[in-house]
């Protein structure tokens, strides 16, 4: 192991991996071009499933100064970058999604990439924030709690915006005779 990184969870791998993944979906997320949907689609179906496998193989971490954890993301901030991703999208926004444990027609629930995304970026944005701070509880916190968040929040998001963008990506395959099993 580097001697520069200390021997604890919190510096593991897994936890820098996730880091520079969650990383470059938020600067993609922030920067993208609002007039190239493809493109912001192409680089997300990447990211996506790399962010969940990521997250998957965090560590435990255990926190010994709870205090020290932070959200960062404000109501404002989130509901701009919304905004401008909603608009990016237009058509390729809403699609429609079943519960896993319910699976029948008639449930189905219609959603929104741009709101699915934007959840997920405040989660890697707060992640992303609270462990670039030059403390170890502050980073012990971000691991936790990004953790914690994984299997019924961002977790479950990103296995939805997989499909919906996989669906936009390559509607073009597909005919009204198609089915999937």
């Amino acid at each position: 192991m580097n001697n520069s990184i200390p021997d604890n969870p919190v510096y593991s791998k897994q936890v820098l991996e996730l880091l520079a993944v969650a990383h470059e979906y938020c600067k993609t997320l922030e920067d993208h071009d609002p007039n190239d949907r493809q493109k912001l689609l192409e680089v997300l179906q990447k990211l996506a499933p790399l962010m969940y496998v990521r997250g998957s193989l965090l560590p435990d971490i255990e926190v010994n100064n709870p205090e020290a954890n932070e959200r960062y993301i404000t109501e404002e901030h989130w509901e701009e970058l919304f905004n401008k991703l909603r608009e990016t999208l237009g058509d390729s926004d809403i699609f429609w999604t079943f519960d896993p444990l319910n699976f029948a027609a008639e449930d189905a629930r219609k959603m929104s990439l741009a709101e699915a995304l934007t959840d997920t970026y405040q989660d890697m944005k707060d992640f992303v924030i609270l462990y670039q701070k030059n403390s170890r509880d502050a980073k012990e916190n971000a691991v936790s709690s990004i953790k914690e968040l994984f299997p019924l929040h961002w977790g479950q998001r990103l296995i939805m915006i997989i499909s919906a963008i996989h669906n936009s990506l390559y509607q073009h395959y597909q005919t009204d005779n198609d089915y999937l099993y």
